[in-house]
């Protein structure tokens, strides 16, 4: 994805390839996904081993100190290989929202687990009814003494069932829409009063609604200032973001070799239907809307170091709204070229295109990034 890549890109980027072609072959995927959203997962374990987990993680605190364009590759060459993980949620959205935030004492306590895949973080922001905006929040983080009592609800909690910690946002003052007076709270897993309500999303991954009953915190939850969480979490949001354009972007070439094989061997009418103009002209639509979205995607994770939080809101806001309509474009095409082999479950296209389906909702769809970046242009 990368235009250049260093000799330790080069490196990471064959252990990827290497990985994703023997460990997690299409064929082997089925199995692995059944033990996906288990504390077993055998692929997180890999992950670790391998060191991707460290990759983005700040070195002082176990991790390689690698940059946004070290995630760009991986992320990438996860989403070539369909790979169905927790990584999004636990080291790029939790992972930002303690490097930028967290405490000494709870970077100390969890980035070395995160590193070493002892540790899972999962991000609940969503709310009733599903606002994608992350100021919509009505979830209650009331003092208690020297502590707070959380209560609320919180939707579509990316692997909230697996992880070991949840960094929750909850308003401390104000209402619900406000961009002052929300808090950030690191909330173990076993906490007294958490209902969490698991299930399969979509593209075989898992989220969980989880239910907040007068869960009591000390102060060390806090994560970062009292009322001023926001801030962290867009930033945490835009992260994620930027990932998943990335992964995306490996999906949709994925699909066009897949399509683009397929074509050469199809016959109709006692020849092969890639060689039809028409189908040509489709192939190259797809190949061009391919590296747009690359292209795009890259812009979207160079934002990330902005020093300027509109502009890197806006980068990737625009970059999620062309990556997501590629995606739907590519994939729509995908499906129509192959026929109907491509609705099989023993197809490899089908599963992508419910990956890029997944990759249009997440962290808002076409229509929240773009109402977001007329309110950031002024537009």
């Amino acid at each position: 994805m990368l235009p250049t890549l260093t000799d330790e890109q080069r490196l990471l980027k064959e252990s990827l390839e290497r990985f994703r072609q023997q460990d997690y072959a299409f064929d082997k995927r089925k199995t692995l996904l059944a033990k996906l959203g288990t504390q077993d997962d055998p692929v997180w374990a890999t992950f670790a081993e391998l060191g991707w987990l460290a990759a983005t993680l700040p070195e002082a605190y176990g991790g390689l100190g690698g940059t946004q364009a070290d995630l760009a590759l991986l992320m990438e060459q996860f989403g070539r290989g369909l790979v169905t993980s927790p990584f999004v949620p636990s080291i790029v959205l939790g992972g930002t929202v303690l490097r930028l935030a967290g405490s000494k004492a709870q970077k100390s306590t969890l980035l070395p687990g995160l590193s070493e895949g002892t540790t899972k973080l999962a991000l609940a922001y969503l709310e009733p009814p599903a606002q994608p905006d992350p100021a919509f929040v009505a979830t209650r983080g009331r003092r208690d003494g020297d502590g707070f009592v959380i209560a609320g609800e919180k939707l579509a909690v990316l692997y909230g069932n697996v992880a070991s910690h949840l960094i929750v946002s909850a308003r401390t003052s104000g209402e619900a829409g406000d961009r002052q007076g929300i808090s950030l709270f690191l909330v173990p897993a076993g906490a007294a009063g958490l209902a969490v309500a698991a299930y399969r999303t979509h593209d075989g991954g898992w989220a969980a609604d989880i239910r907040f009953d007068q869960v009591r915190m000390g102060p060390e939850a806090l994560v970062g200032a009292l009322d001023a969480g926001l801030p962290t979490l867009e930033a945490a949001l835009d992260a994620g973001t930027a990932a998943t354009c990335a992964e995306a972007v490996g999906a949709m070439w994925c699909l066009h070799d897949l399509t683009l094989d397929y074509i050469k061997v199809r016959k109709q009418f006692g020849a092969t239907i890639g060689s039809f103009q028409a189908i040509q002209h489709r192939i190259v639509s797809m190949y061009m809307k391919c590296q747009l979205a690359q292209s795009m995607a890259l812009a979207g994770m160079a934002a990330l170091d902005s020093s300027d939080p509109a502009a890197r809101s806006r980068a990737v806001s625009a970059a999620k709204v062309q990556v997501g309509r590629a995606a739907r474009s590519v994939g729509e095409e995908a499906i129509q070229l192959h026929g109907g082999i491509a609705m099989t479950d023993e197809y490899a296209a089908g599963h992508y295109f419910k990956r890029l389906t997944m990759f249009r909702l997440m962290f808002g769809d076409d229509d929240y990034h773009l109402r977001r970046y007329r309110n950031l242009t002024g537009g």
